[in-house]
This record gives C-alpha cells, structure tokens and sequence, in this order.
C-alpha cells in the first residue's frame, strides 16, 4: 500500500495464466470483507479467534471459520487518526502474552496536530470479550514524524516478554534528516521496551540487556537494532526466536534481515548490498547485510512474512514466507547455518499484499489490500497435503451463539482418541448425544439443531456442551432462542 512507498502504484494483478506456481491462494473467509486490512493476528487466550487490523480505525473480530458471515468491531479509534491517506492510520496491533490474564493489547497508529506516531495500550471489556473498553487507553509512547510515509507500524512481543517496534525513517525520500543512522533519534529503527512497568513517571522501561540501556551520552536507550528504513512487517521465529525483518527499499533494492541487538542494517549508507548515499565508494566498516535482497521491477515493496509453523502445509515448514505489495509475488526461503539454503516463487497474489497473519494454530493467511477501497480479503494456500492437526484437545464456542434453527460446534483432537460429545440442560439432564467413538486427530465440527435424541425439538433456554477426549474434557455454555 502507499505505507511502504511514495510512490506506490495503486494497480491490482490478475494470476498469471500458465504460470507453474506450486500454490494458489484461496478466500479464507469468502463471506467477510474488509476496509483496506493491514494485519491479521491472534489473542493468544485459547479461543480460536482471528482479528483484523483495518488501516481506517477499526479492528474486527470473528470466529476462525471459513463460514464466518459477519464481524464485530473490537475497538475502533478512527477519531483519533491523522489522515487516513497514503501511509498514515492504524497500522499496528499485539496482545500481552498474558491476554488471557490482564485483557492487555497494543495499538500503533499515526496522530494529527503534531504528526506523530502513537503506541497505546487498551483492556478488552469485562463483560464481552470481543469489544475493548475504548475508555481505557493508555499512550505507551509518542514518536514525532517529520513527513507523513516511512511510519513502520509493526509491534509483536518477543520470547522474552519485551514489546518490539517497528519505526520508519521518518519519510520523505533518501532519509534526508539521516534518522536511521542518528542514534539519538528513534526513527530508521526496531526499538524494544519493557511495557510491564507503567507507573505515573514511566509509561515504559527500558530493558537492562539493550545496547544502549546504560549509555550517558544521549543514544536513545529503546534502541535495539538501527540502519533500516521502513521495517513495515517483521515477526519472530516461534521455534528458534530469531527477529525477522523485511525493510522496503528505496528506488532500486528490497530487503530481508534477521535482526539482532545493536546490529546496524546500512540505510541510507546503503541499499541492500549496494551503496546508496554516497553512491558508490561507501564505506561498509560495522553493517550488517541483508541476508536476501530483490531488485526492482521484479518487486518494489517488499511484505515481510513468517516463518512457517502450521499445521497445513507441511513441505513448507521451517521455510519464510515473504511477498511483494506491488507485485503481488510470493516467495518461500530457508535460511540455515547462516546460509540462504532455498529461495522459490510459489505464487502470485490478485492484490496487493499488505500483510500476513497467523492465527492461533500458527497457520499462514495473506492479507490483501486494495487502494481503492475493493477486492480487499484474508486468503490461505490451498489445499493440505494432510489434515489440519491441533496441537491440544479443544472445544470451541458453538456458532452462532445464541442461535435458533441450528448451531456449528467445533472440536479438535491432537492425536486419535475416543470422542463423547453430549449436550444437557440446566438440571443437568442428558438431551442428546451428538458424537461418541473412536476418531483420528484433526478439526472436526458437529452440528445441534435444537432435538433430543428422539428428535423432538426442545424448548429455548440454557444448554450445555460437554466434550471428553483423551482423558481432557470441557463444557461450553449454549443459549437456545426459537
């Protein structure tokens, strides 16, 4: 999107007819659309929700269901925004590791009057977990922004517990003010902060291990890694914890980083591997190289991805995916003993790649973008070259909930074990028993339609939902309503 670019064209591709690509991307959710989307992502609390990060203001969620009709807003701060154009709005969202405890998340956005950039925290409501408390915000921190692109964006919390920050150069064109190579500045820079100490005097700390905490002579102690210039998407190896980043280039190089503390990534010394400000004869003492690079016009912005740990793809585990927003191609590399070991096209997008996701079981969705306001949606790989294997016994929510005519619930078995799915009314009578048996591992999804095990139907009020698998079991609340 013009986020990554100043120049960003706003077209839309169509696949490549005959083109071999070893994949094909499907709407993950063909019944749900979305209003200029720029990330996906997880609680992290148990439920197998997906929310998605609009650029306007709102973040929405909804069940993890390819049958999803519809959507809740979860918070929106649309008033809070600067323009909504080109690179500006509402580009960020994490939850605390311990969401499920504190209700804590993370928002990253552009605000007006000074032009500046704006990390929140909010708390979910205590009476709906699906809608935030839009009283609760609480500013983290807040970055001036000299122009109004090169904003970053990007927060995830790492294995360590700490909040790590996306933040562009500041904009423009060439990095003009040379933030990403000013380390008294934090713009051009993954900056990492300490989000669990927020007392009146200190919204943040800085962690003890980054490389500039004990610094005297004015370095910016937030600072993890710097030289980059609009760090848009990064993520963390779920297996290994290695940071990786893909930085958008400038006129000519896109590149992909792992990150690590106090490494310097060259820009505006360099693009890519090559010399940029001077143009040639640069000096290279002390910069860290991209680790993979592409050059214009085969992309020109990159879309950083993840290291991919589902469960649905097997023959691209431990592989990154990564894209370009322009021109919508998508690529998987593996990078092993320091070596890039593979670096393969798998397929070409119908629109412009802002994002990826990953939802609760790690699996991988291409979030698409459309300048225009159309054609924006989540999309997956198709196909499984086995079932989709949950890592836990799981009961989800019944959908819809409360519900008339019929209801989808949803279980998973991580390996095979004997199912007992039964339903009960209040007093705690047996009304029906809707599985009971051997099954293998994977999702599974039964429905109730409101009868008892003679097939009469029952009278509207309080169910519940009890399933045993595998020596766990769980009880989920239903509300029948005719």
């Amino acid at each position: 999107m013009a986020f990554v670019r100043e120049c960003a064209l706003a077209l839309s591709l169509t696949l490549v007819a005959g083109q071999a690509h070893s994949q094909q991307l499907v709407n993950a959710y063909p019944n749900l659309s979305f209003a200029k989307p720029v990330f996906l992502t997880s609680a992290g609390d148990g439920t197998d929700r997906v929310f998605v990060v609009q650029q306007t203001g709102a973040i929405m969620v909804f069940p993890n269901d390819s049958l999803a009709a519809s959507t809740k807003t979860f918070l929106d701060i649309s008033t809070k925004l600067s323009s909504l154009g080109g690179e500006e709005g509402l580009l960020g969202l994490a939850f605390h590791p311990d969401y499920a405890q504190n209700g804590y998340f993370y928002v990253d956005y552009t605000a007006p009057n000074p032009l500046r950039t704006v990390v929140a925290r909010y708390k979910v409501r205590v009476d709906d977990p699906d809608r935030a408390d839009t009283l609760s915000g609480f500013k983290i921190i807040e970055i001036p922004q000299p122009y109004s692109n090169h904003n970053g964006g990007m927060l995830a919390f790492g294995p360590d517990g700490y909040l790590y920050i996306g933040m562009g150069d500041g904009g423009s064109g060439g990095d003009p003010q040379n933030n990403a190579q000013d380390r008294t500045k934090l713009l051009g820079k993954i900056l990492r902060i300490d989000v669990n100490d927020t007392t009146a005097a200190a919204h943040y700390v800085v962690p003890p291990d980054n490389p500039y905490a004990n610094d005297t002579g004015g370095l910016k102690k937030e600072i993890w890694a710097y030289g980059l210039r609009n760090p848009w998407r990064f993520s963390f190896d779920t297996a290994s914890g290695a940071l990786w980043a893909a930085d958008v280039g400038q006129d000519a190089v896109e590149e992909i980083d792992i990150i690590r503390k106090g490494k310097n990534y060259g820009w505006r010394i360099m693009e890519g591997t090559r010399c940029y400000n001077p143009p040639s004869g640069c000096d290279t003492t002390g910069l860290t190289l991209p680790i993979k690079e592409y050059y214009h016009p085969t992309g020109e912005a990159v879309t950083g991805g993840y290291v991919y740990h589902g469960y649905r793809r097997p023959d691209l585990a431990g592989a990154y995916i990564y894209a370009d927003y322009i021109t919508g191609l998508i690529w998987m590399l593996r990078y092993e003993g320091g070596l890039v070991t593979a670096d393969s096209l798998l397929t070409q997008a119908s629109s412009l790649i802002s994002s990826f996701g990953t939802d609760r079981d790690q699996e991988l969705y291409v979030v698409a973008y459309s300048a225009s306001g159309g054609n924006s949606g989540i999309y997956r790989f198709s196909g499984s070259l086995r079932p989709e294997i949950p890592r836990s016994f799981s009961l989800r929510q019944n959908h819809p909930n409360p519900f008339g005519a019929s209801t989808k619930i949803p279980f998973g078995l991580k390996k095979p074990a004997t199912v007992s799915l039964r339903i009960f009314d209040a007093e705690g009578r047996l009304v029906r028993v809707l599985d009971k048996g051997r099954s293998p591992a994977g999702k599974f999804e039964r429905f109730w339609d409101g009868t008892d095990s003679q097939g009469a139907a029952v009278a509207s009020g309080i169910y519940f939902c009890r399933f045993d698998a595998g020596g766990y079991s769980q009880t989920i609340k239903m509300v029948l309503l005719k």
